[in-house]
């Protein structure tokens, strides 16, 4: 039986930010205190102090950094004596870290391979949980212009170096009445390992796949051509020049880039927090993973009315049994923190994603009730 997700978009919670460290991205990462409606992992009504205590490494999807920036600060507002690093190396990297036991936990845009979790056999069991649901967008930089509608077939060709001019007709015929320009199109990809590019190229090869042959890859498969490395370096290389165009995580993409609706069915659906929710409701779960090891085989040719199935469903990679019980705890209440009400709500604060829907939310949190030491 193939289980569908059903849920609407909650509430916003606001975040502050919390000052927090952040291991290895070569930045500063300024955070404040982080306000929550109600008690986070480790926390207790009656105002008790937290008795969780200790250094959390993670690293991973890009992605996921303003959301992540948001679950620190309000997991750690309530859990004082923990610091929690995240590394946006992408998803590649934090899984392979990962798999050698560098990390504790990865964030990852695609759930783990069979061959991956066959590969973190020697560490441990390895379980996807999802909790990061965003848009892609497909960006782009054309002075004047904001907003374009284009079909899946469309978008292929431009990846793909068959549509080569702003003005050709297959983008004309979708927006008769923009005025578009005899410019060059370049387009831009992901330089690194990436779960983002994975999810871009399985819309592209899913909608797409008389234009589109290749499946979907963590790896851009076409040589050349202009890259940038990690979400925040493709969204400045689409910014550098007119006439490109890329693919990002919605809520990086800046308000003077152009964004794409694509063509759903009969009618063109914008990128945003509703539409992705609209998507992942059209989306059955793999069905082949182990009880606690949940992943999303999106929909990438759903009609529904809404939906946008250029969408990531990113996830937290984590043991099911960890070899202490200070890694576990930690574990267990930071994660604990992203799937909740209030964690998802930050998420949609910081970075305008959707929140989990109440199926998948509940099935999230049994998942993340079940770490424990081994």
């Amino acid at each position: 039986m193939k289980l569908s997700l059903h849920g609407r978009v909650g509430a916003v919670a606001l975040v502050g930010a919390l000052a927090l460290s952040l291991a290895a991205c070569g930045s500063d990462d300024p955070l404040d205190t982080a306000a929550s409606g109600a008690p986070g992992a480790g926390e207790t009504t009656s105002g008790e102090t937290s008795t969780l205590s200790g250094e959390l490494d993670g690293a991973g999807a890009s992605s996921q950094e303003k959301a992540m920036d948001a679950w620190r600060a309000g997991f750690q507002t309530s859990n004082p004596d923990v610091t929690v690093n995240y590394d946006p190396v992408g998803s590649s990297g934090g899984r392979q870290q990962f798999i050698d036991g560098g990390v504790d936990w990865a964030g990852s845009d695609s759930a783990l391979k069979p061959e991956e979790i066959e590969a973190a056999a020697a560490r441990c069991e390895a379980i996807d949980i999802p909790v990061y649901i965003s848009p892609i967008a497909i960006t782009f930089n054309l002075e004047g212009v904001t907003e374009l509608k284009l079909a899946p077939a469309t978008v292929a060709k431009i990846f793909r170096g068959d549509i080569t001019s702003w003005d050709d007709a297959a983008i004309k015929a979708d927006n008769p009445d923009v005025e578009l320009p005899a410019l060059t199109i370049t387009p831009v990809h992901r330089a690194d390992g990436s779960g983002t590019t994975k999810n871009f190229t399985d819309y592209l090869n899913k909608a797409a796949g008389d234009v589109w042959t290749d499946e979907g890859a963590d790896d851009w498969p076409i040589q050349g051509g202009e890259s940038g490395t990690g979400t925040s370096g493709l969204v400045q290389a689409v910014q550098a020049a007119q006439g490109t165009i890329g693919y990002a995580d919605e809520s990086a993409v800046p308000a003077e880039l152009g964004k794409v609706s694509v063509k759903v069915g009969d009618a063109f659906v914008a990128p945003s927090a509703e539409s992705a929710a609209a998507a992942l409701a059209a989306s059955p779960r793999d069905e082949e993973r182990g009880e606690h090891d949940i992943a999303v085989k999106v929909d990438r040719t759903t009609t529904a009315a809404g939906a946008y199935p250029v969408i990531l469903v990113s996830y937290a990679v984590a043991c099911l049994t960890y070899d202490d019980q200070e890694t576990a705890d930690l574990v267990k209440g930071l994660l604990g923190y992203v799937v909740s009400e209030e964690g998802q709500a930050a998420a949609q604060t910081a970075a305008g994603s959707a929140p989990l829907p109440a199926e998948l939310a509940a099935d999230a949190k049994a998942a993340v009730d079940a770490i424990s030491v081994g």
